[in-house]
């Protein structure tokens, strides 16, 4: 699965606006402007913190999750198959990068047990191409799919 040239993949219109705001940075507290979402976001032990809440990257790797699962099952949905039992897990990656600050990769790790492997790709494929997270991170994240 690779990204072909560079499409403006911007909105056209905003259908929906989401609201956090974070305290403390990684050793504080993230809220959302309707309530609910207030968590604790401390360092995981790697990156030399105590583990004891979530982190920026967890919280991506939900929502890029999430997000990519719904597009799988439009993109099912519009080609007339049922994805029920599918399901989307994503690890988001973080470490330096070569500017002296610090990049993120992703995996997707897809499953979709009830179709065979070629229409399980194209599925995927044009997913990647639907999902608002994919066209964000296009160019910017190393994004790689994999299909279990």
């Amino acid at each position: 699965m690779t990204d072909g040239p560079a499409v403006d993949t911007r909105p056209t219109k905003i259908m929906y606006v989401a609201e956090a705001t974070a305290h403390g940075g990684r050793e504080g507290y993230v809220t959302s402007q309707d309530g609910r979402l207030d968590l604790k976001v401390a360092m995981p032990p790697q990156l030399g913190g105590d583990g004891n809440g979530t982190n920026p990257e967890q919280l991506l790797a939900a929502g890029y999750s999430s997000c990519f699962h719904n597009a799988l099952i439009l993109v099912g949905n519009r080609e007339g198959y049922d994805l029920t039992g599918s399901t989307v897990s994503a690890k988001v990656g973080i470490g330096p990068n070569k500017q002296h600050g610090y990049g993120l990769a992703v995996a997707l790790s897809v499953s979709l047990p009830v179709l065979d492997p070629d229409l399980a790709t194209k599925l995927v494929d044009a997913a990647h191409e639907v999902c608002p997270y994919s066209n964000a991170t296009r160019g910017n994240i190393d994004v790689t799919i994999l299909l279990g």
